[in-house]
């Protein structure tokens, strides 16, 4: 299409390494005859060819020569653009304050593609070019003439000639010395890509990125949870004091900022073996066949397997997968995919998972997390079927994706990414992470009577909102005590990975209160040197752990809290505050799947009022949250049913005729929608 517009351009022979091991030859100097243009070989990777390119884009855009080559079509076709372009050459100047440019006066434009466009009925074309009546008139008659006689789509014949011209190039330009030998990848893809074996490959592998970001990147949290404390907590509130400055500086800055800064830190091994490894499974060329694994899976829920890739993306983070979902054509695919990406659990989501691994689950909590991943992925699935059976209706597009070959990715190109995808993460997250620290201590210390010096008191502004809220999450699991969880369900709209920060500074500061405190001198050295301290012995928890990839001992050691704690040495304020208010690892698990399906962060909600409206954006934020009210509450009722029988049945009855209330409404605006449409 770009020699069609003959514009100047140049060709970037990328991947001339990968050609060379699949033993394909390529003809540069045939491949810029047949082109007509400029071709430079390129390994990106490496940045061999580099230079060279840099050099030709620089002599193109002095010379602005066209290519030397016209794309040429079937002879029916041929004679329309002919016709076309004779009455194009012939037509009157356009009213210029209209857009108003006609063809042949906007001269950036090639006539022939223009009639190439007019032919195939391009109404945007049309649109741009303000097109007189007459000349879309033969078009539509030469159009329809021809694909009578053909018997064929116009859109279809005029790709047919720009592939056929591609096949041409490709004979003259490549060589395959071994048209029967099977490439290594071919080999892998037999397994890979199996009909029996691929979605089993797929799951293990998945599994494997939680195993490899749980224990391994875990192993490190101790670590950067230390060294900033030593450095932004206790350090610089140590200084703030040598200076003089008074308690509620130190509280606001030291506690607050460096809280703040310390509660971000924490983020850095975990997000970051995630993103590493979602680098390696990219670099590998996995993740473009994870797509073709469950195409035929996707198709059951209207569809295509390229939906399958935002959701993937979705695993890092929500944003992008809802921004990714532009590469669907179909607008009912695209909102449908949308609905879906929330569901994912983001990298932000999996802090919060790991708190609650440390506090509750200390031996196997992989598992845990494992489980809520698949929770994630099931109510998204529920939400595709709900929403294919009632709102928009329909069937999935046909799938075409081409597959790279495998290849094993640089290192270094997998840390540049990791790191660039990790410093956009703890920069956006730190900034809201640190802000609700500071306003969260703030709040946890101003008094309803103006008052300062409050923490955890009855007194406390923080206190009085949160008392009068937690209620409506008692029937998961959330006491009046427990008005901490309430504060983070509402600070984690702001962003998930805020309920970590707003859990981690008043917990800690509950567990302390009214103790007295026993004051140890600080010393900086034994603090960083005390951190260093934790990666060799958490490695070797983590590498002992390896073993046991289920966590199968979990049964053993769950009975036992405090002993499980032992066995993590997760026995800090946070962990025993929350050990103290939540009921047990039900009552956990209930706020973690809240937490999991409950409204989507601002970013994320903010991405889909661009993509999919105002509409969309409000049914997103309604169905998520009711949809976590109604999974937390049903785990939690029937965890305790044996404690309250009749209440819980009360819920479970009543949550049941609310959902299918909801499904026959949805149903019911699916039917309008569809007469709307047919008038």
């Amino acid at each position: 299409q770009l020699l069609e517009m003959q514009v100047p351009m140049i060709v970037a022979v990328n991947m001339m390494d990968v050609a060379e091991a699949h033993h394909l030859k390529i003809h540069l100097e045939a491949l810029e005859i047949a082109m007509g243009c400029r071709v430079v070989p390129l390994i990106a990777n490496t940045g061999s060819g580099v230079e060279q390119l840099k050099q030709a884009v620089l002599d193109t855009a002095i010379d602005k020569l066209p290519p030397r080559t016209a794309l040429a079509y079937s002879e029916s076709i041929e004679s329309a653009i002919h016709s076309l372009l004779q009455t194009l050459k012939g037509s009157e100047p356009f009213d210029e304050t209209e857009r108003g440019l006609t063809p042949l006066k906007c001269r950036h434009i090639n006539c022939r593609w223009l009639a190439a466009q007019i032919l195939d009925g391009d109404t945007g074309v049309e649109s741009l070019q303000a097109i007189p009546p007459h000349i879309l008139s033969l078009a539509k008659e030469l159009r329809d003439r021809i694909v009578e006689a053909e018997a064929e789509d116009m859109d279809i014949l005029l790709a047919d000639g720009r592939y056929g011209f591609a096949r041409k190039v490709c004979e003259l330009a490549v060589s395959r010395p071994d048209q029967h030998r099977h490439s290594h990848s071919d080999q892998i893809d037999r397994v890979v890509l199996n009909r029996w074996f691929g979605v089993p490959i797929f799951l293990g592998i998945i599994y494997l990125m939680f195993l490899f970001t749980i224990n391994l990147g875990g192993a490190f949290i101790d670590f950067f949870d230390i060294t900033a404390g030593a450095l932004f907590v206790d350090g610089f509130g140590e200084l703030l004091t040598a200076m003089g400055a008074p308690n509620w500086l130190r509280v606001l800055l030291a506690d607050g900022l460096g809280g703040g800064v310390q509660v971000v830190a924490t983020f850095i091994p975990i997000i970051g073996f995630l993103y590493l490894f979602l680098s390696f499974l990219e670099g590998s060329g996995y993740m473009m066949r994870a797509a073709f694994v469950v195409d035929r899976f996707m198709r059951a829920l209207g569809l295509p397997g390229k939906a399958f890739v935002p959701l993937i993306v979705g695993f890092g983070c929500n944003v992008p997968a809802i921004m990714a979902t532009r590469t669907l054509e179909n607008h009912r695919e695209r909102i449908i995919t949308v609905l879906m990406a929330p569901f994912m659990s983001c990298g932000a989501r999996l802090s919060v998972y790991a708190l609650f691994a440390a506090a509750f689950f200390p031996i196997g909590g992989q598992n845990m997390v494992f489980a809520l991943y698949v929770i994630g992925i099931v109510f998204a699935i529920l939400t595709a079927l709900v929403v294919k059976t009632t709102l928009l209706p329909g069937e999935a597009s046909p799938f075409l994706m081409e597959l790279p070959a495998y290849h094993m990715p640089r290192f270094k190109d997998m840390v540049l990414l990791t790191w660039s995808r990790l410093r956009g993460f703890l920069s956006d997250a730190g900034k809201i992470i640190v802000m609700m620290v500071v306003v969260i201590n703030f709040l946890n210390s101003w008094g309803t009577d103006g008052s300062f010096g409050n923490e955890d008191s009855e007194k406390s502004v923080l206190s009085s909102i949160s008392r009068s809220i937690t209620p409506v999450f008692s029937p998961f699991g959330i006491q009046d005590e427990n008005w901490p969880a309430t504060v983070g369900i509402f600070t984690g709209i702001l962003a998930k990975e805020v309920v970590v920060g707003t859990l981690d500074a008043i917990y800690s500061q509950i567990d302390q209160a009214g103790e007295a405190a026993a004051d140890e001198a600080f010393v900086l050295g034994d603090a960083l040197t005390s951190a260093l301290e934790t990666i060799p012995v958490n490695l070797d928890d983590a590498l002992s752990n390896l073993g046991d990839p289920l966590g199968l001992n979990v049964l053993d050691s769950s009975v036992d809290q405090q002993l499980a704690a032992e066995t993590q040495s997760v026995d800090t304020a946070t962990f025993g505050a929350m050990n103290a208010r939540f009921d047990g690892q039900a009552g956990a698990f209930a706020y973690l799947l809240f937490i999991l399906l409950y409204a989507p962060c601002v970013a994320a909600t903010a991405a889909i009022y661009r993509e999919a409206g105002s509409r969309w954006m409000v049914f997103t934020l309604a169905w998520t949250t009711g949809i976590a009210y109604a999974a937390a509450t049903l785990f939690y009722q029937l965890a305790r049913f044996e404690q309250h029988p009749a209440s819980s049945i009360g819920w479970i009855i009543g949550i049941a005729t609310a959902m299918t209330l909801t499904l026959l409404i949805l149903r019911q605006a699916g039917k309008q929608n569809l007469r709307e449409a047919s008038v």
